[in-house]
């Protein structure tokens, strides 16, 4: 008798047991059964990168991809150094993430040459055909997909030109070994030769070559206009020490140049730029799609930015038709 009511006692007590086995896989599965990794490596810090590695996150958190429940991150910053970047792409490959957020030229450059199996999805980056990691914008064709932060240069030179319009010479300091810059300042240059502009260029190889750059051609030219290119963008003040000196403005393509004490720009929000790349990310999670067939995007929110303190210290008067419409940077 006392053994059955023990035999009793155990089979309900194994019965509870699989009941709430049932009910924690069905919580499981309610959550998503996998926790996914993905590995964010980012070439510096500056606003413009830090606003984009911002949104990426934000972006994955608006598609149900959130820390903490069914996400882990790992943020890695390469601190501008090459081989920074490849250690880091490295440590995503043995960790087996599931994705990998590539965030400027040269860190999707580096994660693209280091696997062609892992997904990556890029941001910042100028032109994923020049940097060689996609066959074509419209068909990538491998591991690589993501978005473009090609700036609309025409309407930053007519913005210049507008704010400027007795200008007759651009001065424009980029870094060498970037690609994106080189394609920015071609383009650049074709576009305000084409409308009676001279442009006068120096490359730079880090921010201690800046302020010689800037001291060499500032009293030549008569605006400076700066492409996303991080050097500059990591090290913006110590350009805008020189320019603000001579009375002389800096058009640059990225809102996180004018917070930092750039005159104007029509360009990119990085942030929004970001949660757009997010949001690829997670049709790549949820194999809806793959990196080989997703078209790189461009940015699809533009605006011009105004830097007021900026304008009244070099003493230029922005037209009214600029400022209608425009954010103001006090």
């Amino acid at each position: 008798m006392q053994i059955t009511k023990l035999a009793k006692c155990a089979a309900l007590g194994i019965a509870a047991l699989g009941i709430l086995a049932l009910a924690g896989c069905g919580q499981q599965a309610e959550k998503g059964e996998k926790t996914y990794k993905v590995g964010i490596v980012q070439l510096v810090e500056h606003s413009a990168l830090d606003d984009a590695n911002r949104g990426f996150v934000d972006g994955l958190k608006a598609r149900g991809y959130e820390e903490g429940k069914n996400l882990t991150i790992d943020r890695q910053n390469a601190q501008a150094d090459q081989s920074n970047l490849q250690n880091i792409v490295q440590r995503f490959i043995s960790d087996k993430v599931d994705l990998i957020c590539a965030i400027a030229t040269p860190a999707v450059q580096s994660a693209a040459n280091a696997t062609k199996d892992i997904p990556i999805v890029g941001t910042a980056v100028t032109d994923y055909v020049s940097a060689k990691v996609v066959k074509s914008n419209d068909a990538p064709g491998g591991n690589v997909t993501g978005t473009s932060d090609m700036s609309p240069i025409a309407d930053q030179i007519d913005l210049l030109m507008k704010l400027y319009p007795n200008a007759k010479t651009i001065g424009t300091i980029y870094t060498s070994s970037e690609i994106n810059s080189e394609i920015q300042v071609k383009a650049m240059k074709e576009y305000a030769e084409s409308k009676g502009l001279t442009v006068r260029t120096a490359t730079i190889s880090t921010v201690n070559d800046i302020q010689q750059a800037a001291q060499s051609m500032v009293g030549e030219v008569d605006v400076f206009y700066e492409p996303t290119d991080n050097v500059i963008a990591s090290a913006m003040p110590t350009l805008t020490s020189i320019t603000d000196a001579a009375d002389k403005g800096v058009i640059c393509a990225f809102e996180g140049g004018v917070t930092a004490g750039a005159l104007a720009t029509k360009g990119v929000d990085y942030y929004k730029l970001g949660v757009q790349t997010g949001d690829m990310a997670a049709d790549i999670i949820e194999g809806k799609k793959k990196p080989s067939d997703m078209k790189i995007e461009t940015a699809r929110d533009l605006k011009v930015i105004i830097n007021k303190k900026n304008a009244e210290k070099i003493g230029l008067t922005i037209p009214a038709d600029v400022l209608n419409g425009a954010t103001i940077v006090p």
